[in-house]
């Protein structure tokens, strides 16, 4: 609902139960109930798969009714999932749902005031930047993009208008990081010299699909527009259903996974992008037709792009054939280390007075301490409905409401993809991947990163 309708909507309200509240003797509070109720946001699903059915649905039902939400349509082009999608919102909602066949006629029809994109990985971009051109507020998985090129147009389109849109980056919505960044850029920790990023599970079926594959048809679907500006190819149900074991599809472990870690760098460190990535791996384990690695070790040079001699690095490393399933981030500094995944800090590694005073330095140990005021650690492969997830969607609407910048803001979204792309490039090309700072692109051997050549020799 643009904003002129919803003033046009409440003033009309106002003016009416004004009249009648001066008649009845009615209070506020009962008046104000009904303007709610006539400023009811609307809101449409775009792409109904297990990421929306199984984190949205129950987060998005925690907190609908208190802030006067509706999902009203489901757009999917799969018949099937469509179908799906409408029914179990109807049973939800209580209501009857509207299938759309393609984002297009849901817009077009002037059905939502916002919507949750959660199609494929290299859709979601598009996919954002198509629903605040239609007028909507947006609730966008991650990774935000998958290239350059649709990275930039969509942060260009999305900070042209005065739409809000959140990244699904949901730390950000998580009181222990907010806690660990207030620390960091306190000085107390010191400079950060390093920060190690894992995540490891053990699931040969992770991404897979068969039985969805065996029933999908094409006629039942839009192959065409589900390419939307990859290179055509023929159609393939496993690329459509199973796209994150693919190339140019979804770039696998860093953009499922790493993009999360390393947005938390971002934050913390105030720094938009990695100067540098190398990167080595291969599929060790799960050959079964997939494309992208099962396993991955990146490096990334951070730091001010006009200070070579200051920064730190970042490692991330990433398996798919053992692992328990517990990511980490462990941010070091001179004086010890902060464990996202315990929320302590404590001084293990800094540099005590046997080693400094030889040296000219002061001792520096960081008091052994907890982040104060945390949850629970939500540290799982699984990033499901839980409490995370759940702030995050909650920040999503009530800044739908306030019209306030939320959490995970699109330049956070932009930042993380510069670095799943330049992760991308090392991974595809073998060499080392650079960033351009004037032209906003990637570079790899001194030209621009071309995502959809072919790079094997």
């Amino acid at each position: 609902m643009n904003n002129t309708r919803r003033d046009f909507i409440k003033n009309s309200a106002l003016a009416g139960a004004g009249v009648l509240a001066t008649q009845m003797g009615w209070s506020a509070q009962s008046y104000n109930r009904i303007i709610g109720a006539n400023d009811r946001v609307r809101v449409g699903v775009v792409g109904f798969a297990d990421r929306h059915r199984s984190s949205h649905v129950p987060c998005f039902m925690n907190h609908y009714k208190e802030l006067n939400f509706d999902v009203v349509a489901v757009s999917d082009i799969w018949n099937k999932r469509r179908e799906a999608g409408a029914a179990l919102w109807k049973e939800k909602m209580q209501h009857d749902i509207t299938a759309c066949r393609n984002n297009e006629e849901m817009y077009d029809k002037k059905l939502v005031d916002a919507v949750f994109v959660s199609t494929a990985d290299f859709q979601h971009a598009l996919h954002a930047l198509e629903a605040v051109k239609a007028g909507c507020d947006v609730y966008c998985e991650k990774p935000f993009a998958e290239t350059m090129e649709d990275n930039r147009a969509a942060l260009k389109g999305i900070k042209a208008s005065d739409r809000i849109v959140q990244i699904g980056s949901q730390r950000r919505s998580g009181s222990n990081y907010h806690v660990a960044e207030q620390f960091i850029k306190s000085g107390k920790f010191g400079d950060i010299t390093m920060v190690e990023l894992t995540w490891n599970v053990n699931q040969p079926m992770r991404w897979r699909r068969p039985e969805a594959v065996a029933e999908l048809r094409q006629e039942d679907t839009d192959w065409k527009r589900y390419l939307m500006n990859r290179p055509f190819e023929s159609f393939d149900p496993r690329k459509y259903l199973e796209f994150r074991l693919f190339w140019p599809y979804s770039s696998g472990l860093p953009g499922q996974w790493m993009s999360h870690q390393i947005d938390t760098v971002h934050w913390f460190s105030g720094l938009q992008h990695p100067r540098s990535v190398v990167a080595n791996g291969g599929i060790y384990k799960w050959k079964d037709g997939r494309k992208n690695w099962d396993t991955i070790y990146a490096v990334f040079d951070y730091g001010p792009v006009n200070d070579p001699s200051n920064g730190f690095q970042v490692t991330f490393g990433s398996r798919m054939h053992n692992g328990s399933e517990r990511p980490a981030e462990i941010y070091y500094s001179n004086g010890g280390e902060l464990n996202l995944n315990t929320n302590k800090v404590s001084p293990n590694g800094g540099l005590p007075e046997r080693a400094a005073t030889p040296a000219g330095l002061k001792p520096f140990l960081l008091p052994e301490s907890s982040l104060s005021v945390v949850e629970p650690v939500i540290a799982s492969a699984d990033t499901g409905g839980d409490k995370l997830t759940s702030n995050h969607i909650r920040n999503w609407m009530e800044c739908v409401r306030s019209r306030k910048q939320p959490n995970a803001p699109v330049e956070a979204g932009y930042s993380h993809s510069i670095a799943t792309i330049m992760t991308n490039a090392a991974v595809l090309t073998g060499q080392k991947a650079v960033f351009d700072e004037k032209t906003q692109e990637i570079m790899v051997g001194g030209k621009p990163f071309q995502p959809f050549k072919s790079y094997q020799s």
